[in-house]
C-alpha cells in the first residue's frame, strides 16, 4: 500500500504537467479567436497579466502567510527578470508570431523549448548530460524524438484522415472588423519577423526556466514568487502597450470572447499553471516541466480539427506518436536519475550518522 502512495505522488508533476498542456492548448485556440477578432495582443498581454496579478496575490497571501521568505532586492531582480522572459517579454514575442505567421508554426517552433532548455541547463550545471550513462542518452534522444515529432507534424501533411468531425467552426463566428478572414500567409517580411518573434519567444522561454529554478532555491516559495513574477511583468506590459497602443477603443472589454481570453489566460495560465510549473521544476527541474510543451501541438491539432474545422493528415498521426515516445523516454531517465539520487541519499546517510 506504501509503494502504490508512493508511485501516485511520484506521479504527481506528470498528471499536472498533462492538465497544464491541455490548458495551453485552450489558450491558443482563443488566442486565434481574439486574433481573428481585431484584438491588439499587447494590450491582451497587459489585461492577461493584471488578471494574473490580482489572482496570485491573495493566494500568496493565503498560503504563504506564516512562511514566506525575506523579499531581498536580489528576489526581486530575479522576480523582474522572471517577469520580462516569462511573461511581458515572452507573451508579446508569442504573439506577435502568431499575428504574423500562424499559431500552429509558433507551436513547432516553441517546441524548440525543450532542446534549449536542455542546453541551458546543461550550461547553467542544473543538468548533467552523463553521456556515458544510459539515462543521459535517453535524455539526448528523448528530447530529439519530441522536437522531430513535433516538426513532422508541421511540415508533413501525407495523407488527409476522415474521422467524423463535429462539424463546428469558431472562426465563422469571429471574423475580423472588415468582415472576412485575414489571409493565412504574410508577406516575406513579416514572415521572417515572425521567425525571429518565435525563436526568440522560445529562448526567453526557456531563460524563464533557468531563472526559475534559480529563484526557487533563493525564494522557496512558488505561490509568492508567481505572484512577484505576474506583477512585475503586469507593469512592463502596461508600459509597453500604453507607449505603443495609444488608441483607446483596444482597451475596451465587453462580455465576449475578448473577456473570456483575457480572465482564463490571466487566472488559469499565467496564474494557476505558473504556480503549478514552478512547483514542478521545484520538484523534478526545468528540463522536466519543458519537455512536456511539444504535446501542445497535438492537442492544438485535435482541437483545432473539432472546434475550428482545420484538417487532420497522417503527418500529425506520426508525429504525435513521436511526441509520446520522446516524452515518455525523457520521464524514464528522470526517474531513473531520481531514484539513483534517493539510493545515494540514502547510503550516505547512515555513513555521516556514524561518523
Amino acid at each position: 500500500m506504501k509503494e502504490v502512495c508512493n508511485s501516485l505522488q511520484g506521479l504527481k508533476p506528470v498528471i499536472v504537467m498533462v492538465f497544464v498542456q491541455i490548458a495551453y492548448a485552450a489558450m491558443n485556440i482563443m488566442c486565434k479567436l481574439v486574433i481573428n477578432d481585431g484584438m491588439s495582443m499587447r494590450v491582451a498581454t497587459a489585461y492577461r497579466l493584471i488578471c494574473a496579478s490580482a489572482f496570485t496575490i491573495p493566494v500568496a497571501l493565503f498560503f504563504d502567510r506564516r512562511k514566506r521568505p525575506k523579499i531581498t532586492w536580489k528576489v526581486l531582480f530575479m522576480a523582474f527578470l522572471s517577469g520580462l522572459f516569462g511573461g511581458s517579454l515572452f507573451i508579446n514575442l508569442y504573439a506577435e508570431g502568431i499575428a504574423l505567421t500562424s499559431a500552429t508554426f509558433m507551436l513547432a517552433m516553441f517546441n524548440l523549448t525543450p532542446g534549449i532548455t536542455f542546453i541551458m541547463a546543461i550550461l547553467f550545471g542544473l543538468e548533467k548530460l552523463n553521456w556515458s550513462l544510459a539515462e543521459g542518452k535517453a535524455k539526448v534522444m528523448g528530447t530529439a524524438i519530441g522536437i522531430s515529432g513535433a516538426m513532422l507534424m508541421t511540415f508533413y501533411n501525407g495523407a488527409e484522415i476522415n474521422i467524423r468531425s463535429s462539424n463546428i467552426n469558431l472562426l465563422h463566428a469571429h471574423q475580423n472588423q472588415n468582415g472576412h478572414m485575414e489571409p493565412q500567409h504574410a508577406d516575406f517580411s513579416n514572415k521572417l519577423l515572425g521567425v525571429l518573434c518565435a525563436i526568440g519567444s522560445s529562448c526567453f522561454f526557456s531563460l524563464w526556466f533557468i531563472i526559475q529554478a534559480k529563484m526557487n532555491k533563493e525564494y522557496p516559495s512558488h505561490h509568492s514568487s508567481t505572484a512577484l513574477m505576474s506583477t512585475m511583468g503586469a507593469i512592463q506590459a502596461i508600459v509597453f502597450a500604453i507607449c505603443v497602443d495609444r488608441d483607446l477603443t483596444q482597451w475596451k472589454l465587453g462580455y465576449n470572447i475578448r473577456l473570456l481570453m483575457v480572465a482564463y489566460s490571466g487566472i488559469v495560465i499565467s496564474g494557476i499553471a505558473t504556480i503549478v510549473i514552478a512547483w514542478c521544476i521545484k520538484m523534478r527541474g526545468p528540463l522536466f516541466a519543458s519537455v512536456f510543451y511539444p504535446l501542445q501541438l497535438l492537442l492544438v491539432a485535435v482541437s483545432a480539427y473539432l472546434l475550428l474545422d482545420e484538417k487532420l493528415y497522417l503527418g500529425s498521426i506520426l508525429g504525435a506518436v513521436l511526441i509520446v515516445c520522446g516524452l515518455y523516454i525523457v520521464l524514464w531517465s528522470k526517474n531513473k536519475e531520481m531514484k539513483e539520487k534517493v539510493q545515494v541519499t540514502s547510503m550516505a546517510g547512515p555513513t555521516y550518522s556514524e561518523a
